[in-house]
């Protein structure tokens, strides 16, 4: 079988272990090559969930994705006005899809099915939407509560939406703030990797009044990023961000046990792989200035390889 046959043969049988319906099928098929193509980790922890599941978080990616590109479209002749326009065109387009049922783009009608689908609140995409319009326009976090207010549209809420795909073995409610809690570490991490690029972009995704106690304030943060190499007060800053990560790493992690059994080795996948993009970092000098730090391809297949023993497991539980 040739590289190409091999993701479609993958695709149908997600798709009919759903029950998607033909007329979306190509819908949910863009959704699945956006993640293959932009989400590395994202998707192969996605492709240990049970092949029912996979479209729906495709779909979910394929959305998030399209808003990020908006908000992050660096052609200089697309001001912000330009790109608030197209938010407000496509979160107008999603409002109406949702109440229609259905909708003529692609990435909206797999997203408007899978809302339907899994019973997702719909409030959780206004939230997703508002802090997407705060990119065009907010350059610093004072404090951390301000911080958190964004990382709640930007990411918590990714968890939430995703907590009825992945099924839980207690009621939702109880195992939303770990949902949440999970998202909000995900983003933390990827602010901690990307603070050189987030600066190219005139954002810190850090809190400011945390980063002052270590002396480091923005141009310090730019000093940095042009000579390529953290000096020691931003190493300490980052040292210490990195702790406040971990500790919401802590407190997410029981929220795993609450899941379905068959989606806890994704969600496992995904936890670990990305707590080792800290320990990147760390062992780097917090060089995050001149690369993006990542975990090695032979490190992402050696940690999904060890979940497949528990996905056998639990589907094999699911069976009985």
């Amino acid at each position: 079988m040739d590289t190409g046959t091999w993701p479609r043969v993958a695709a149908r049988r997600e798709l009919d272990a759903a029950g998607v319906r033909p007329q979306l099928r190509p819908a949910y098929q863009r959704c699945r090559m956006l993640n293959a193509a932009h989400g590395r980790t994202y998707f192969l922890a996605t492709r240990l969930l049970a092949p029912r599941q996979r479209p729906s978080v495709h779909a979910l990616y394929g959305f998030a994705r399209w808003v990020d590109d908006i908000v992050d479209d660096t052609d200089r002749q697309r001001t912000v006005a330009d790109r608030q326009q197209a938010l407000d065109r496509l979160d107008g387009e999603l409002r109406a899809g949702l109440r229609a049922g259905s909708s003529d783009d692609p990435i909206l009608a797999a997203l408007i099915d899978t809302v339907a689908r899994h019973g997702i609140d719909p409030a959780l995409f206004t939230d997703f939407m508002a802090s997407m319009r705060m990119d065009l326009t907010v350059r610093a976090y004072p404090t951390r509560a301000a911080l958190d207010a964004y990382i709640h549209g930007s990411a918590a809420v990714i968890g939430l939406q995703l907590l009825p795909v992945l099924g839980t073995v207690c009621p939702a409610d109880e195992a939303e703030p770990y949902a949440a809690a999970l998202g909000g570490a995900f983003q933390l991490t990827n602010f901690l990797r990307d603070v050189g690029e987030d600066l190219d972009r005139g954002r810190v995704y850090l809190p400011m009044e945390e980063l002052a106690v270590f002396g480091v304030d923005r141009d310090r943060l730019a000093w940095c990023r042009e000579s390529g190499r953290p000096d020691r007060p931003v190493r300490r800053a980052l040292a210490d961000q990195v702790a406040r990560t971990r500790s919401k790493y802590r407190a997410a992690e029981p929220g795993i046990a609450l899941l379905a059994p068959w989606s806890r080795p994704c969600v496992r996948t995904a936890f670990t792989l990305y707590g080792e993009i800290l320990d990147r970092i760390v062992e780097s000098g917090y060089d995050v200035f001149r690369q993006r730090l990542a975990v090695s391809g032979p490190r992402r297949l050696e940690v999904a390889a060890g979940a497949l023993g528990s996905v056998a497991a639990a589907r094999l539980r699911a069976r009985r």
